[in-house]
């Protein structure tokens, strides 16, 4: 999975020009604060597309352990056949078929408890990459807003910036933790 990518380059070279040229030192700070929130939702991007690979590997090893599952019921299956055909001719069954199949409905649960198990690490990483996207949106929403406040000179939007870069923040934090 690849995830979005939104250009801000342009806005922050805008802002590091403005602040330069900028009598208010403020402006300076809000230079300093996308670039923070820069380096933010780049590290936060990588990991988010970390845990997007892992939940399709993952799922991907789930799906190859219920082929897994269905072949040894195919098996089974054939081997039932087997024993209802060789009953109605009125010849002895195998005994090792039986144990075949025995051993194939042992070994079918354990594959699904495996393949269940996948699924469920695939949603966690789901889950994490879910959260990790978000707090990525903020940041860029943050410096988005940071280069609002330059371009117009009002310091508040340079608070919403803030503002966005914190829930941004707190959602890389849940997005580490999440289960």
């Amino acid at each position: 999975m690849e995830g979005p990518e939104v250009p801000l380059e342009q806005s922050q070279e805008d802002m590091l020009h403005h602040a330069h040229a900028a009598q208010e030192k403020w402006i300076m700070g809000v230079a300093l604060t996308a670039a923070l929130l820069a380096v933010l939702a780049a590290i936060t991007a990588l990991m988010a597309e970390h845990h997007a690979n892992e939940a399709m590997l993952d799922q991907i090893r789930s799906t190859d352990q219920w082929n897994y599952y269905q072949a040894k019921g195919i098996k089974a299956s054939v081997l039932n056949t087997k024993a209802e055909l060789l009953d109605v001719l009125g010849k002895p069954e195998n005994k090792k078929d039986k144990g075949k199949l025995e051993a194939y409905g042992k070994e079918q649960e354990a594959i699904m408890e495996a393949a269940n198990e996948m699924q469920q690490a695939s949603a966690a990483h789901l889950r994490h990459h879910t959260i990790l996207s978000r707090s990525v949106t903020f940041f860029q929403v943050g410096i988005a807003v940071g280069a609002i406040a330059v371009l117009t000179k009002r310091k508040q939007f340079w608070l919403v910036s803030v503002a966005f870069g914190v829930v941004g923040l707190a959602l890389l934090l849940a997005g580490l933790v999440a289960g």
